[in-house]
């Protein structure tokens, strides 16, 4: 029977174990997924290292450090710890195309315990985080009103504390304990904040459904993994963009927007002597690019094996920077209007995180016109911001059980099941946050549970692994097998030194300068509320440590055995670096890791001489230990400080071209418009004058000429008749008394003599007030003739 069944084991058909399992083997790359196109996993990263930190975090922390100044450690840490470990999960990712445990335990098995820290962070995030997108969507129902709620103190909620605000800094000076509408809508509306910890108090019931509503939208967009993801990023990526542009522009139109923005990146050098804004230039790195979180390798791991993630990298991590920089000029731009309009400083109503987002901000909106028509933009970026990067981590957590389980999960709806288990879980935990007393858990979670103590703790050993254990050199190997070429050398160096040593030394200063949590610096959480954020603080960070132990325990053979290969391996290290080159001792560190795992079982050494050595060695080690980190220390000074020339002139560059260029445009189109309407109305006016002068010579030209014409015909028959009937009468008197004895003599003088004197003064009064000209001429020719022609009637009468 055990011989039939060994043959049908072997030569079975459909229900043959070993095809099923060789079938196995084959089907979860296949049925793994991966990304339609290059756009849909940009945007995925994008989505996801671009959240509420962009906004809310960045911008104050800018301000709070010396404004323009705090740009210098930023980009110090942004070029040798942002893009190093944001490439090196990446790329990690799409060469293994694994999750975020297995890809470790793929590269470094010994190291495993780093995967399992990163999921640890991610699930402590995925609770607490999705409670962000909850206040959100419950503000944002609250802005389809004509009136928004937090924008006076006529509701239920109120205290007689409350008053309504008022322009000019009025409204708070005549009560110390006043407070505004928009912080009790907040606190007495929204939250319904307990005295403490202590009093968990009951659950709002209005924010759970917030939070079910989240986790519905959560759970639908990723179900279906890449192939849903990729097509839902194509929105929620994108949106914020929209909203953020349509703030910005916004806000520098405001009243008071200029003086926002000069707080935000005036610089002030001396700042860079205080270790604190380095610190926080150095945590805002690993929040803001989500490194340490098994995200990125998660995303990497659809990538097909060719794709250029190096230039990838490159380009997202600048762009998540730039959206920071102008985020701050949405963000300040409105704060400085909310200043002017109370007449109170910046550093009054300048705040960071949740602070920002559901009091600065909101209490700002109120004072636009179209106030709900503002607040509704803004908290639909804060849903679609917080919303992707939520999803993103879940479906990193989700990829990392299924990796490590294929065979089980990679059937029927099992991935289905599983995330809708792991967002029910998260559902249930995170509704302690939605008490009366959660936000003081919500606190805890965000100061411990995904601090950037434990984000700086994955990424000393994270380098270390890639650039030590593993061996860079050969890491560059696998990265120029995907993309046909190696990226820049100074990548790697990074991953050696640069990277584990400032990480190290944040760390250590984390530990040094450690405050115990105060909730609005006033609130100290009892002993046992700072035990439990130490406890989930912990629990990632002990996973790297355990892993190695357990890894050893794993390891064939008994602890004196295992004992003595590791002496092996460091007596041959020691050797390597005594007689060899920094590529030999790579590959003799890369040499001990495969002596280690074939687990050496014999000796060669003495007792005696291997511990001489090994005394030797630790000696050795401690001493090249601590000559490594004082070099690095004093290159690191040194680059710093001409880093910081340098970097600091061309921010200060950077800045104020930015700023001339926004105020000369905005200037110019002030000045233009203004130009164009003087101009406008200039030309209007002597347009008219010119017209009206026009018509008026137009009007008087024909009045003249018709006047003219009327004295030229009324002179013309005056004078013709006055001329004929006088000289005909006189003549015929004259000829009939005198035409005998004084005919010639009396007709000559009296005819020459009366048309002169008539002809002289008529021709005179008509020509002056008619026609000078004609008149004249035409009275001397007329009265000529008439004087001429009685003379011969006269005579031949006589």
């Amino acid at each position: 029977m055990t011989g039939e069944k060994k043959v049908s084991v072997i030569n079975g058909k459909p229900e043959d174990a070993l095809d099923f399992e060789s079938a196995n083997d084959k089907k979860p790359v296949n049925e793994r997924g991966h990304w339609n196109n290059k756009i849909e996993f940009v945007l995925s990263v994008a989505g996801e290292i671009i959240g509420l930190g962009n906004v809310w975090r960045f911008p104050y922390l800018c301000y709070k450090n010396g404004g323009g100044a705090f740009f210098v450690p930023y980009i110090i840490f942004f070029i040798c710890c942002g893009i190093p470990v944001f490439f090196l999960e990446t790329a990690l990712g799409q060469f293994t195309s694994e999750g975020g445990i297995t890809c470790w335990r793929k590269c470094c098995p010994l190291f495993e315990g780093i995967g399992y820290a990163t999921q640890v962070i991610v699930a402590h995030l995925n609770v607490y985080y999705v409670v962000i997108l909850s206040w959100a969507i419950f503000y944002l129902f609250n802005c389809f009103t004509t009136e928004l709620p937090w924008a006076s103190c006529d509701h239920y909620w109120n205290t007689e504390n409350c008053v309504d605000f008022q322009r000019n800094g009025t409204n708070f000076t005549f009560n110390p304990n006043a407070t505004s509408p928009v912080v009790e809508f907040w606190e007495r509306r929204v939250l319904k904040i307990s005295s403490g910890i202590e009093h968990i108090g009951k659950l709002r019931w209005e924010l759970a459904l917030c939070l079910a509503l989240a986790w519905v939208i959560c759970y639908f967009c990723i179900w279906k993994g890449p192939k849903s993801t990729g097509k839902v990023v194509y929105v929620t990526a994108t949106f914020p963009y929209a909203m953020l542009l349509v703030l910005l522009i916004r806000g520098v139109t405001l009243p008071g927007a200029w003086e926002g923005i000069k707080f935000y990146l005036y610089p002030d050098i001396s700042r860079l002597s205080d270790p604190q804004v380095w610190v926080d230039a150095g945590t805002q790195i690993f929040f803001s690019y989500a490194i340490c979180l098994g995200c990125l390798t998660a995303l990497g791991s659809y990538n097909s094996y060719d794709n250029n993630c190096y230039r990838d990298c490159i380009m997202l991590c600048c762009l998540n920077s730039g959206t920071s920089f102008v985020a701050g000029f949405a963000i300040f731009s409105v704060l400085g209007f909310m200043a002017l309009e109370q007449g109170v400083p910046i550093e009054a109503v300048a705040e960071s995180g949740p602070g920002l987002a559901f009091i600065a901000y909101p209490k700002a909106v109120t004072m636009m016109p179209l106030s709900p028509l503002w607040a509704c933009l803004f908290f639909m970026m804060l849903i679609f911001l917080g919303l992707d990067s939520q999803f993103v981590c879940v479906e990193s957590l989700v990829t990392a059980v299924i990796d490590m389980y294929p065979e089980t999960f990679r059937r029927g709806y099992r991935r289905e099941m599983l995330i809708l288990g792991l967002s029910i879980c998260s559902f249930f935990v995170g509704l302690i946050m939605l008490t009366e007393g959660g936000m003081y858990v919500f606190q805890l979670f965000d100061s411990y549970a995904a601090s950037g103590m434990c984000l700086l703790f994955v990424a000393i050993f994270e380098s270390i692994c890639i650039g030590w254990v593993y061996g860079s050199d050969r890491f560059y190997m696998n990265i120029e097998d995907m993309i046909g070429y190696r990226p820049a050398i100074f990548i790697k160096w990074c991953w050696m030194l640069l990277t584990p040593g400032i990480c190290a030394g944040i760390f250590l200063f984390f530990l040094i300068k450690y405050k115990p949590l105060k909730y609005n610096n006033v609130y100290i959480y009892p002993d046992w509320g700072y035990g439990i954020g130490w406890m989930m603080a912990l629990s990632s960070m002990v996973c790297i440590p355990l892993g190695v132990i357990i890894q050893l325990w794993k390891t064939p053979g008994s602890f004196s055995e295992v004992s003595l290969t590791l002496r092996l391996m460091l007596l041959i290290h020691y050797q390597s670096i005594t007689q060899s080159t920094f590529s030999e001792v790579s590959l003799t560190l890369r040499l001990m890791l495969l002596i280690h795992y074939q687990s050496i079982t014999q000796s060669t050494f003495s007792e005696v001489s291997l511990t001489l050595r090994l005394m030797l060695l630790i000696v050795t080690l401690i001493v090249t230990l601590i000559v490594t980190l004082i070099v690095t220390l004093i290159v690191t000074l040194i680059v710093t400080l001409i880093v910081t020339l340098i970097v600091t002139l061309i921010v200060t560059l950077i800045v104020t071209l930015i700023v001339t260029l926004i105020v000369t445009l905005i200037v110019t189109l002030i000045v233009t418009l203004i130009v164009t309407l003087i101009v406008t109305l200039i030309v209007t006016l002597i347009v008219t004058l010119i017209v009206t002068l026009i018509v008026t010579l137009i009007v008087t030209l024909i009045v003249t000429l018709i006047a003219d014409s009327h004295t030229d015909s009324h002179a013309d028959s005056h004078i013709d008749c006055h001329a004929d009937s006088h000289a005909d009468s006189h003549a015929d008197s004259h000829t009939d008394s005198h035409a005998d004895s004084h005919t010639d003599c009396h007709a000559d003088s009296h005819i020459d003599c009366h048309a002169d004197s008539h002809a002289d003064s008529h021709a005179d009064c008509h020509a002056d007030s008619h026609a000078d000209s004609h008149a004249d001429s035409h009275a001397d020719s007329h009265i000529d003739s008439h004087t001429d022609s009685p003379t011969p009637v006269s005579l031949s009468a006589h």
